[in-house]
């Protein structure tokens, strides 16, 4: 079981610390989905010490990088931090307590709530993250969204193989690791965890955890990829 509860690690799913400026917060939790809590208190403690050489604060806890492209129509609302190189597109929705890391792809009517994206994520078509962290250059394709609530509103729990891990938390939409692609119009499902390089099919709805350097087809069919 510990061999197992390792692959759902901060260490295991983020192998890139120097990719996000959220990092320092991560590093404070064994699993991500603990950092979702203290997101917008960290948000304000770091906001405050960010370059005003490079940073511009343009609302109330609001810092945007200088060399960032934030669309008028955007709404940013505080807490968020919008990194170096990020582009948020026209009619993109920050509700607040969002971290988007530099060059990421926040795009039409994506809406971000309560969510890390490390640098170069790309949400940029009709995207929902919400109570979730996203992994370095991972990329959700149009429609694919995250539900964050449970039906029934009990509290989330991870599916890792026959195992369920406890997660006290009531909103919790997915952990995907590093260069994770989810193909358009998946829904993930409270408490998914996708491991790093892994594939989701189109049209998926997917739930519990995807190991690592896998293609996701369906709940019943996920295959490892094949060594290049």
């Amino acid at each position: 079981m510990e061999k197992k509860m390792e692959q759902i690690t901060v260490a295991s799913l983020y192998a890139y610390p120097e990719h996000s400026i959220a990092y320092p917060l991560l590093q404070r939790f064994t699993y991500p989905w603990e950092a979702l809590s203290s997101i917008s208190d960290f948000i304000l403690e770091i906001g405050k010490t960010l370059s005003e050489e490079l940073y511009d604060r343009v609302g109330e806890n609001v810092w945007v990088a200088k060399s960032a492209s934030v669309a008028p129509t955007a709404f940013l609302g505080g807490p968020c931090i919008v990194c170096e190189g990020a582009e948020v597109r026209h009619c993109a929705f920050v509700r607040g307590s969002a971290i988007i890391g530099a060059g990421a792809v926040v795009g039409n009517s994506t809406e971000l709530k309560n969510c890390i994206l490390f640098d170069g994520v790309q949400v940029p078509h009709y995207n929902y993250v919400g109570d979730s962290i996203l992994g370095y250059k991972s990329h959700m394709g149009a429609g694919a969204v995250t539900s964050n609530v449970k039906s029934d509103k009990t509290l989330v729990s991870v599916n890792l193989g026959d195992e369920r891990i406890e997660t006290g938390k009531k909103k919790f939409g997915a952990m995907l690791g590093d260069f994770v692609e989810v193909g358009c119009n998946s829904v993930l499902n409270p408490g998914t965890v996708i491991g790093s390089h892994s594939n989701i099919y189109p049209l998926s709805p997917v739930r519990g955890y995807v190991p690592a350097n896998s293609i996701y087809k369906a709940r019943d069919c996920i295959v490892q990829k094949k060594k290049r």
